[in-house]
């Protein structure tokens, strides 16, 4: 992060080098904390509402956008705990896979009811965005859904027409933070062109964007919702420099359901774009994300090729698979499985344009990448990454047009950093 971002301590002491930011009027909730545990301990924003008993909510009529991975550090869902503090949460609010988590990309959610009584709406069906009348039935919305640190996954999406619904309801919106479960990976990718918003990229920061949802609440404030009463519950024992797995007893539950562990999501970022392509990402299969093909590639050629790259931190090595559901269902693949060695120096943004140029160049009009195709540009947030693939740039060509914009990007915006 660059010199002029604006800090905040875990306790809210403000250390601003410019007075500008912090002009907004928005509220931050901190919670000063009496614990038992040592200071190592991650305490996510559910943690510290219990800790407090729930006393920010007391008394209020409360929505609450959740999913089965919205638990405590104990294993309890958010919502099981509001409920046994006496919280009056009038319903639950799923996004995308629904609450259970287990509903395929792209497939409509319906409604449900959890209890016999306490409603789930969908905010991935007829809608996106939540109904205002219902909105204006609750006193605050409360937000606790684990992201995965990449644009593209639309658990941002739907914070911010969450955010959106709230200032036109004229109710406050809460963020429970969590983890960017790979916030240790640099600020990668091109950012979002104009025109090129979609669900898949609602949020103009950079592909792999290093933030934690409560950091980008606040940027989404400041630059959209300024008339949005925004309150954050911070973590506590977080930092940029550890990934989520290495924090003791952390539980990640997946949110959705090709997403089942740290190390996915690590991954994640260099095959995703496979999903707007011919190519299977592997979904089906027992290792979706980590590992792509489709029945025309050779598996061994692709894996020779991709070593040419010399790409830090992962190795490549020929796989047959045959994916029971998605792409290529119940047919036979060869492709390449990704084996990260070294975190701190893998590149998945690097690895993803490696893959692409590979595939390309390999098994030319096959891919589906050499017309036009409105998916994969949402996906990057700009046409120019699929022109670059299908034009053979050069790798090193590649990464600096896209670091130019996320240097553009950083010099003329105030990110704000919640944790150091």
């Amino acid at each position: 992060m660059n010199s002029e971002k604006r800090f905040f301590s875990p306790l809210f002491h403000i250390e601003a080098k410019r007075s500008s930011f912090f002009s907004v009027f928005f509220l931050l909730f901190s919670l000063c904390l009496t614990s038992p545990v040592s200071a190592e301990t991650l305490l996510c924003g559910i943690d510290r509402l219990e800790s407090s008993k729930f006393r920010e909510l007391s008394g209020l009529k409360v929505g609450l956008i959740t999913n089965v991975a919205g638990v405590s550090r104990t294993g309890e869902s958010d919502y099981a705990m509001m409920l046994r503090h006496a919280v009056n949460l009038k319903f639950i609010m799923a996004p995308e896979h629904g609450f259970s988590a287990d509903i395929e990309a792209g497939k409509s959610v319906g409604g449900s009811v959890l209890h016999d009584s306490l409603p789930v709406f969908s905010l991935y069906g007829a809608s996106r965005k939540p109904d205002i009348r219902q909105l204006k039935s609750i006193d605050i919305l409360v937000f606790d859904l684990q992201d995965i640190g990449s644009r593209c996954y639309t658990y941002i999406s739907t914070m911010k027409n969450a955010m959106e619904a709230c200032e036109e309801a004229g109710i406050p919106f809460m963020v429970l933070d969590r983890p960017n479960p790979v916030i240790p990976l640099s600020q990668d990718g091109f950012m979002l062109a104009p025109g090129y918003e979609s669900f898949v990229g609602a949020v103009d920061i950079p592909f792999i964007h290093s933030m934690t949802v409560g950091e980008i609440a606040m940027f989404l404030k400041e630059r959209k919702y300024k008339r949005l009463d925004l309150r954050v519950i911070m973590m506590s024992g977080y930092n940029r420099q550890k990934f989520a797995d290495e924090y003791p007893g952390f539980r990640f539950i997946s949110p959705s359901p090709n997403m089942r562990s740290v190390e996915t999501a690590i991954v994640y970022p260099a095959t995703v774009f496979l999903e707007a392509s011919a190519i299977s990402e592997g979904r089906g299969t027992e290792a979706p994300f980590m590992q792509f093909g489709a029945p025309f590639v050779n598996g061994r050629e692709l894996a020779d090729a991709l070593k040419e790259y010399s790409l830090p931190g992962i190795i490549f090595n020929a796989v047959s698979f045959q994916p029971l559901s998605g792409k290529f269902s119940g047919k036979r693949c060869q492709g390449v499985k990704l084996f990260v060695t070294d975190r701190k120096t893998f590149t998945p943004f690097k690895t993803a344009a490696a893959i692409l140029l590979a595939l390309q160049r390999l098994y030319p009009g096959q891919t589906g990448l050499d017309k036009p195709n409105i998916f994969f540009d949402r996906l990057a947030g700009t046409p120019l990454f699929r022109e670059m693939i299908n034009s053979q740039m050069p790798l090193d060509v590649i990464m600096e047009e896209s670091r130019k914009q996320i240097e553009q990007f950083n010099r003329n915006t105030e990110i704000p950093i919640l944790y150091h």
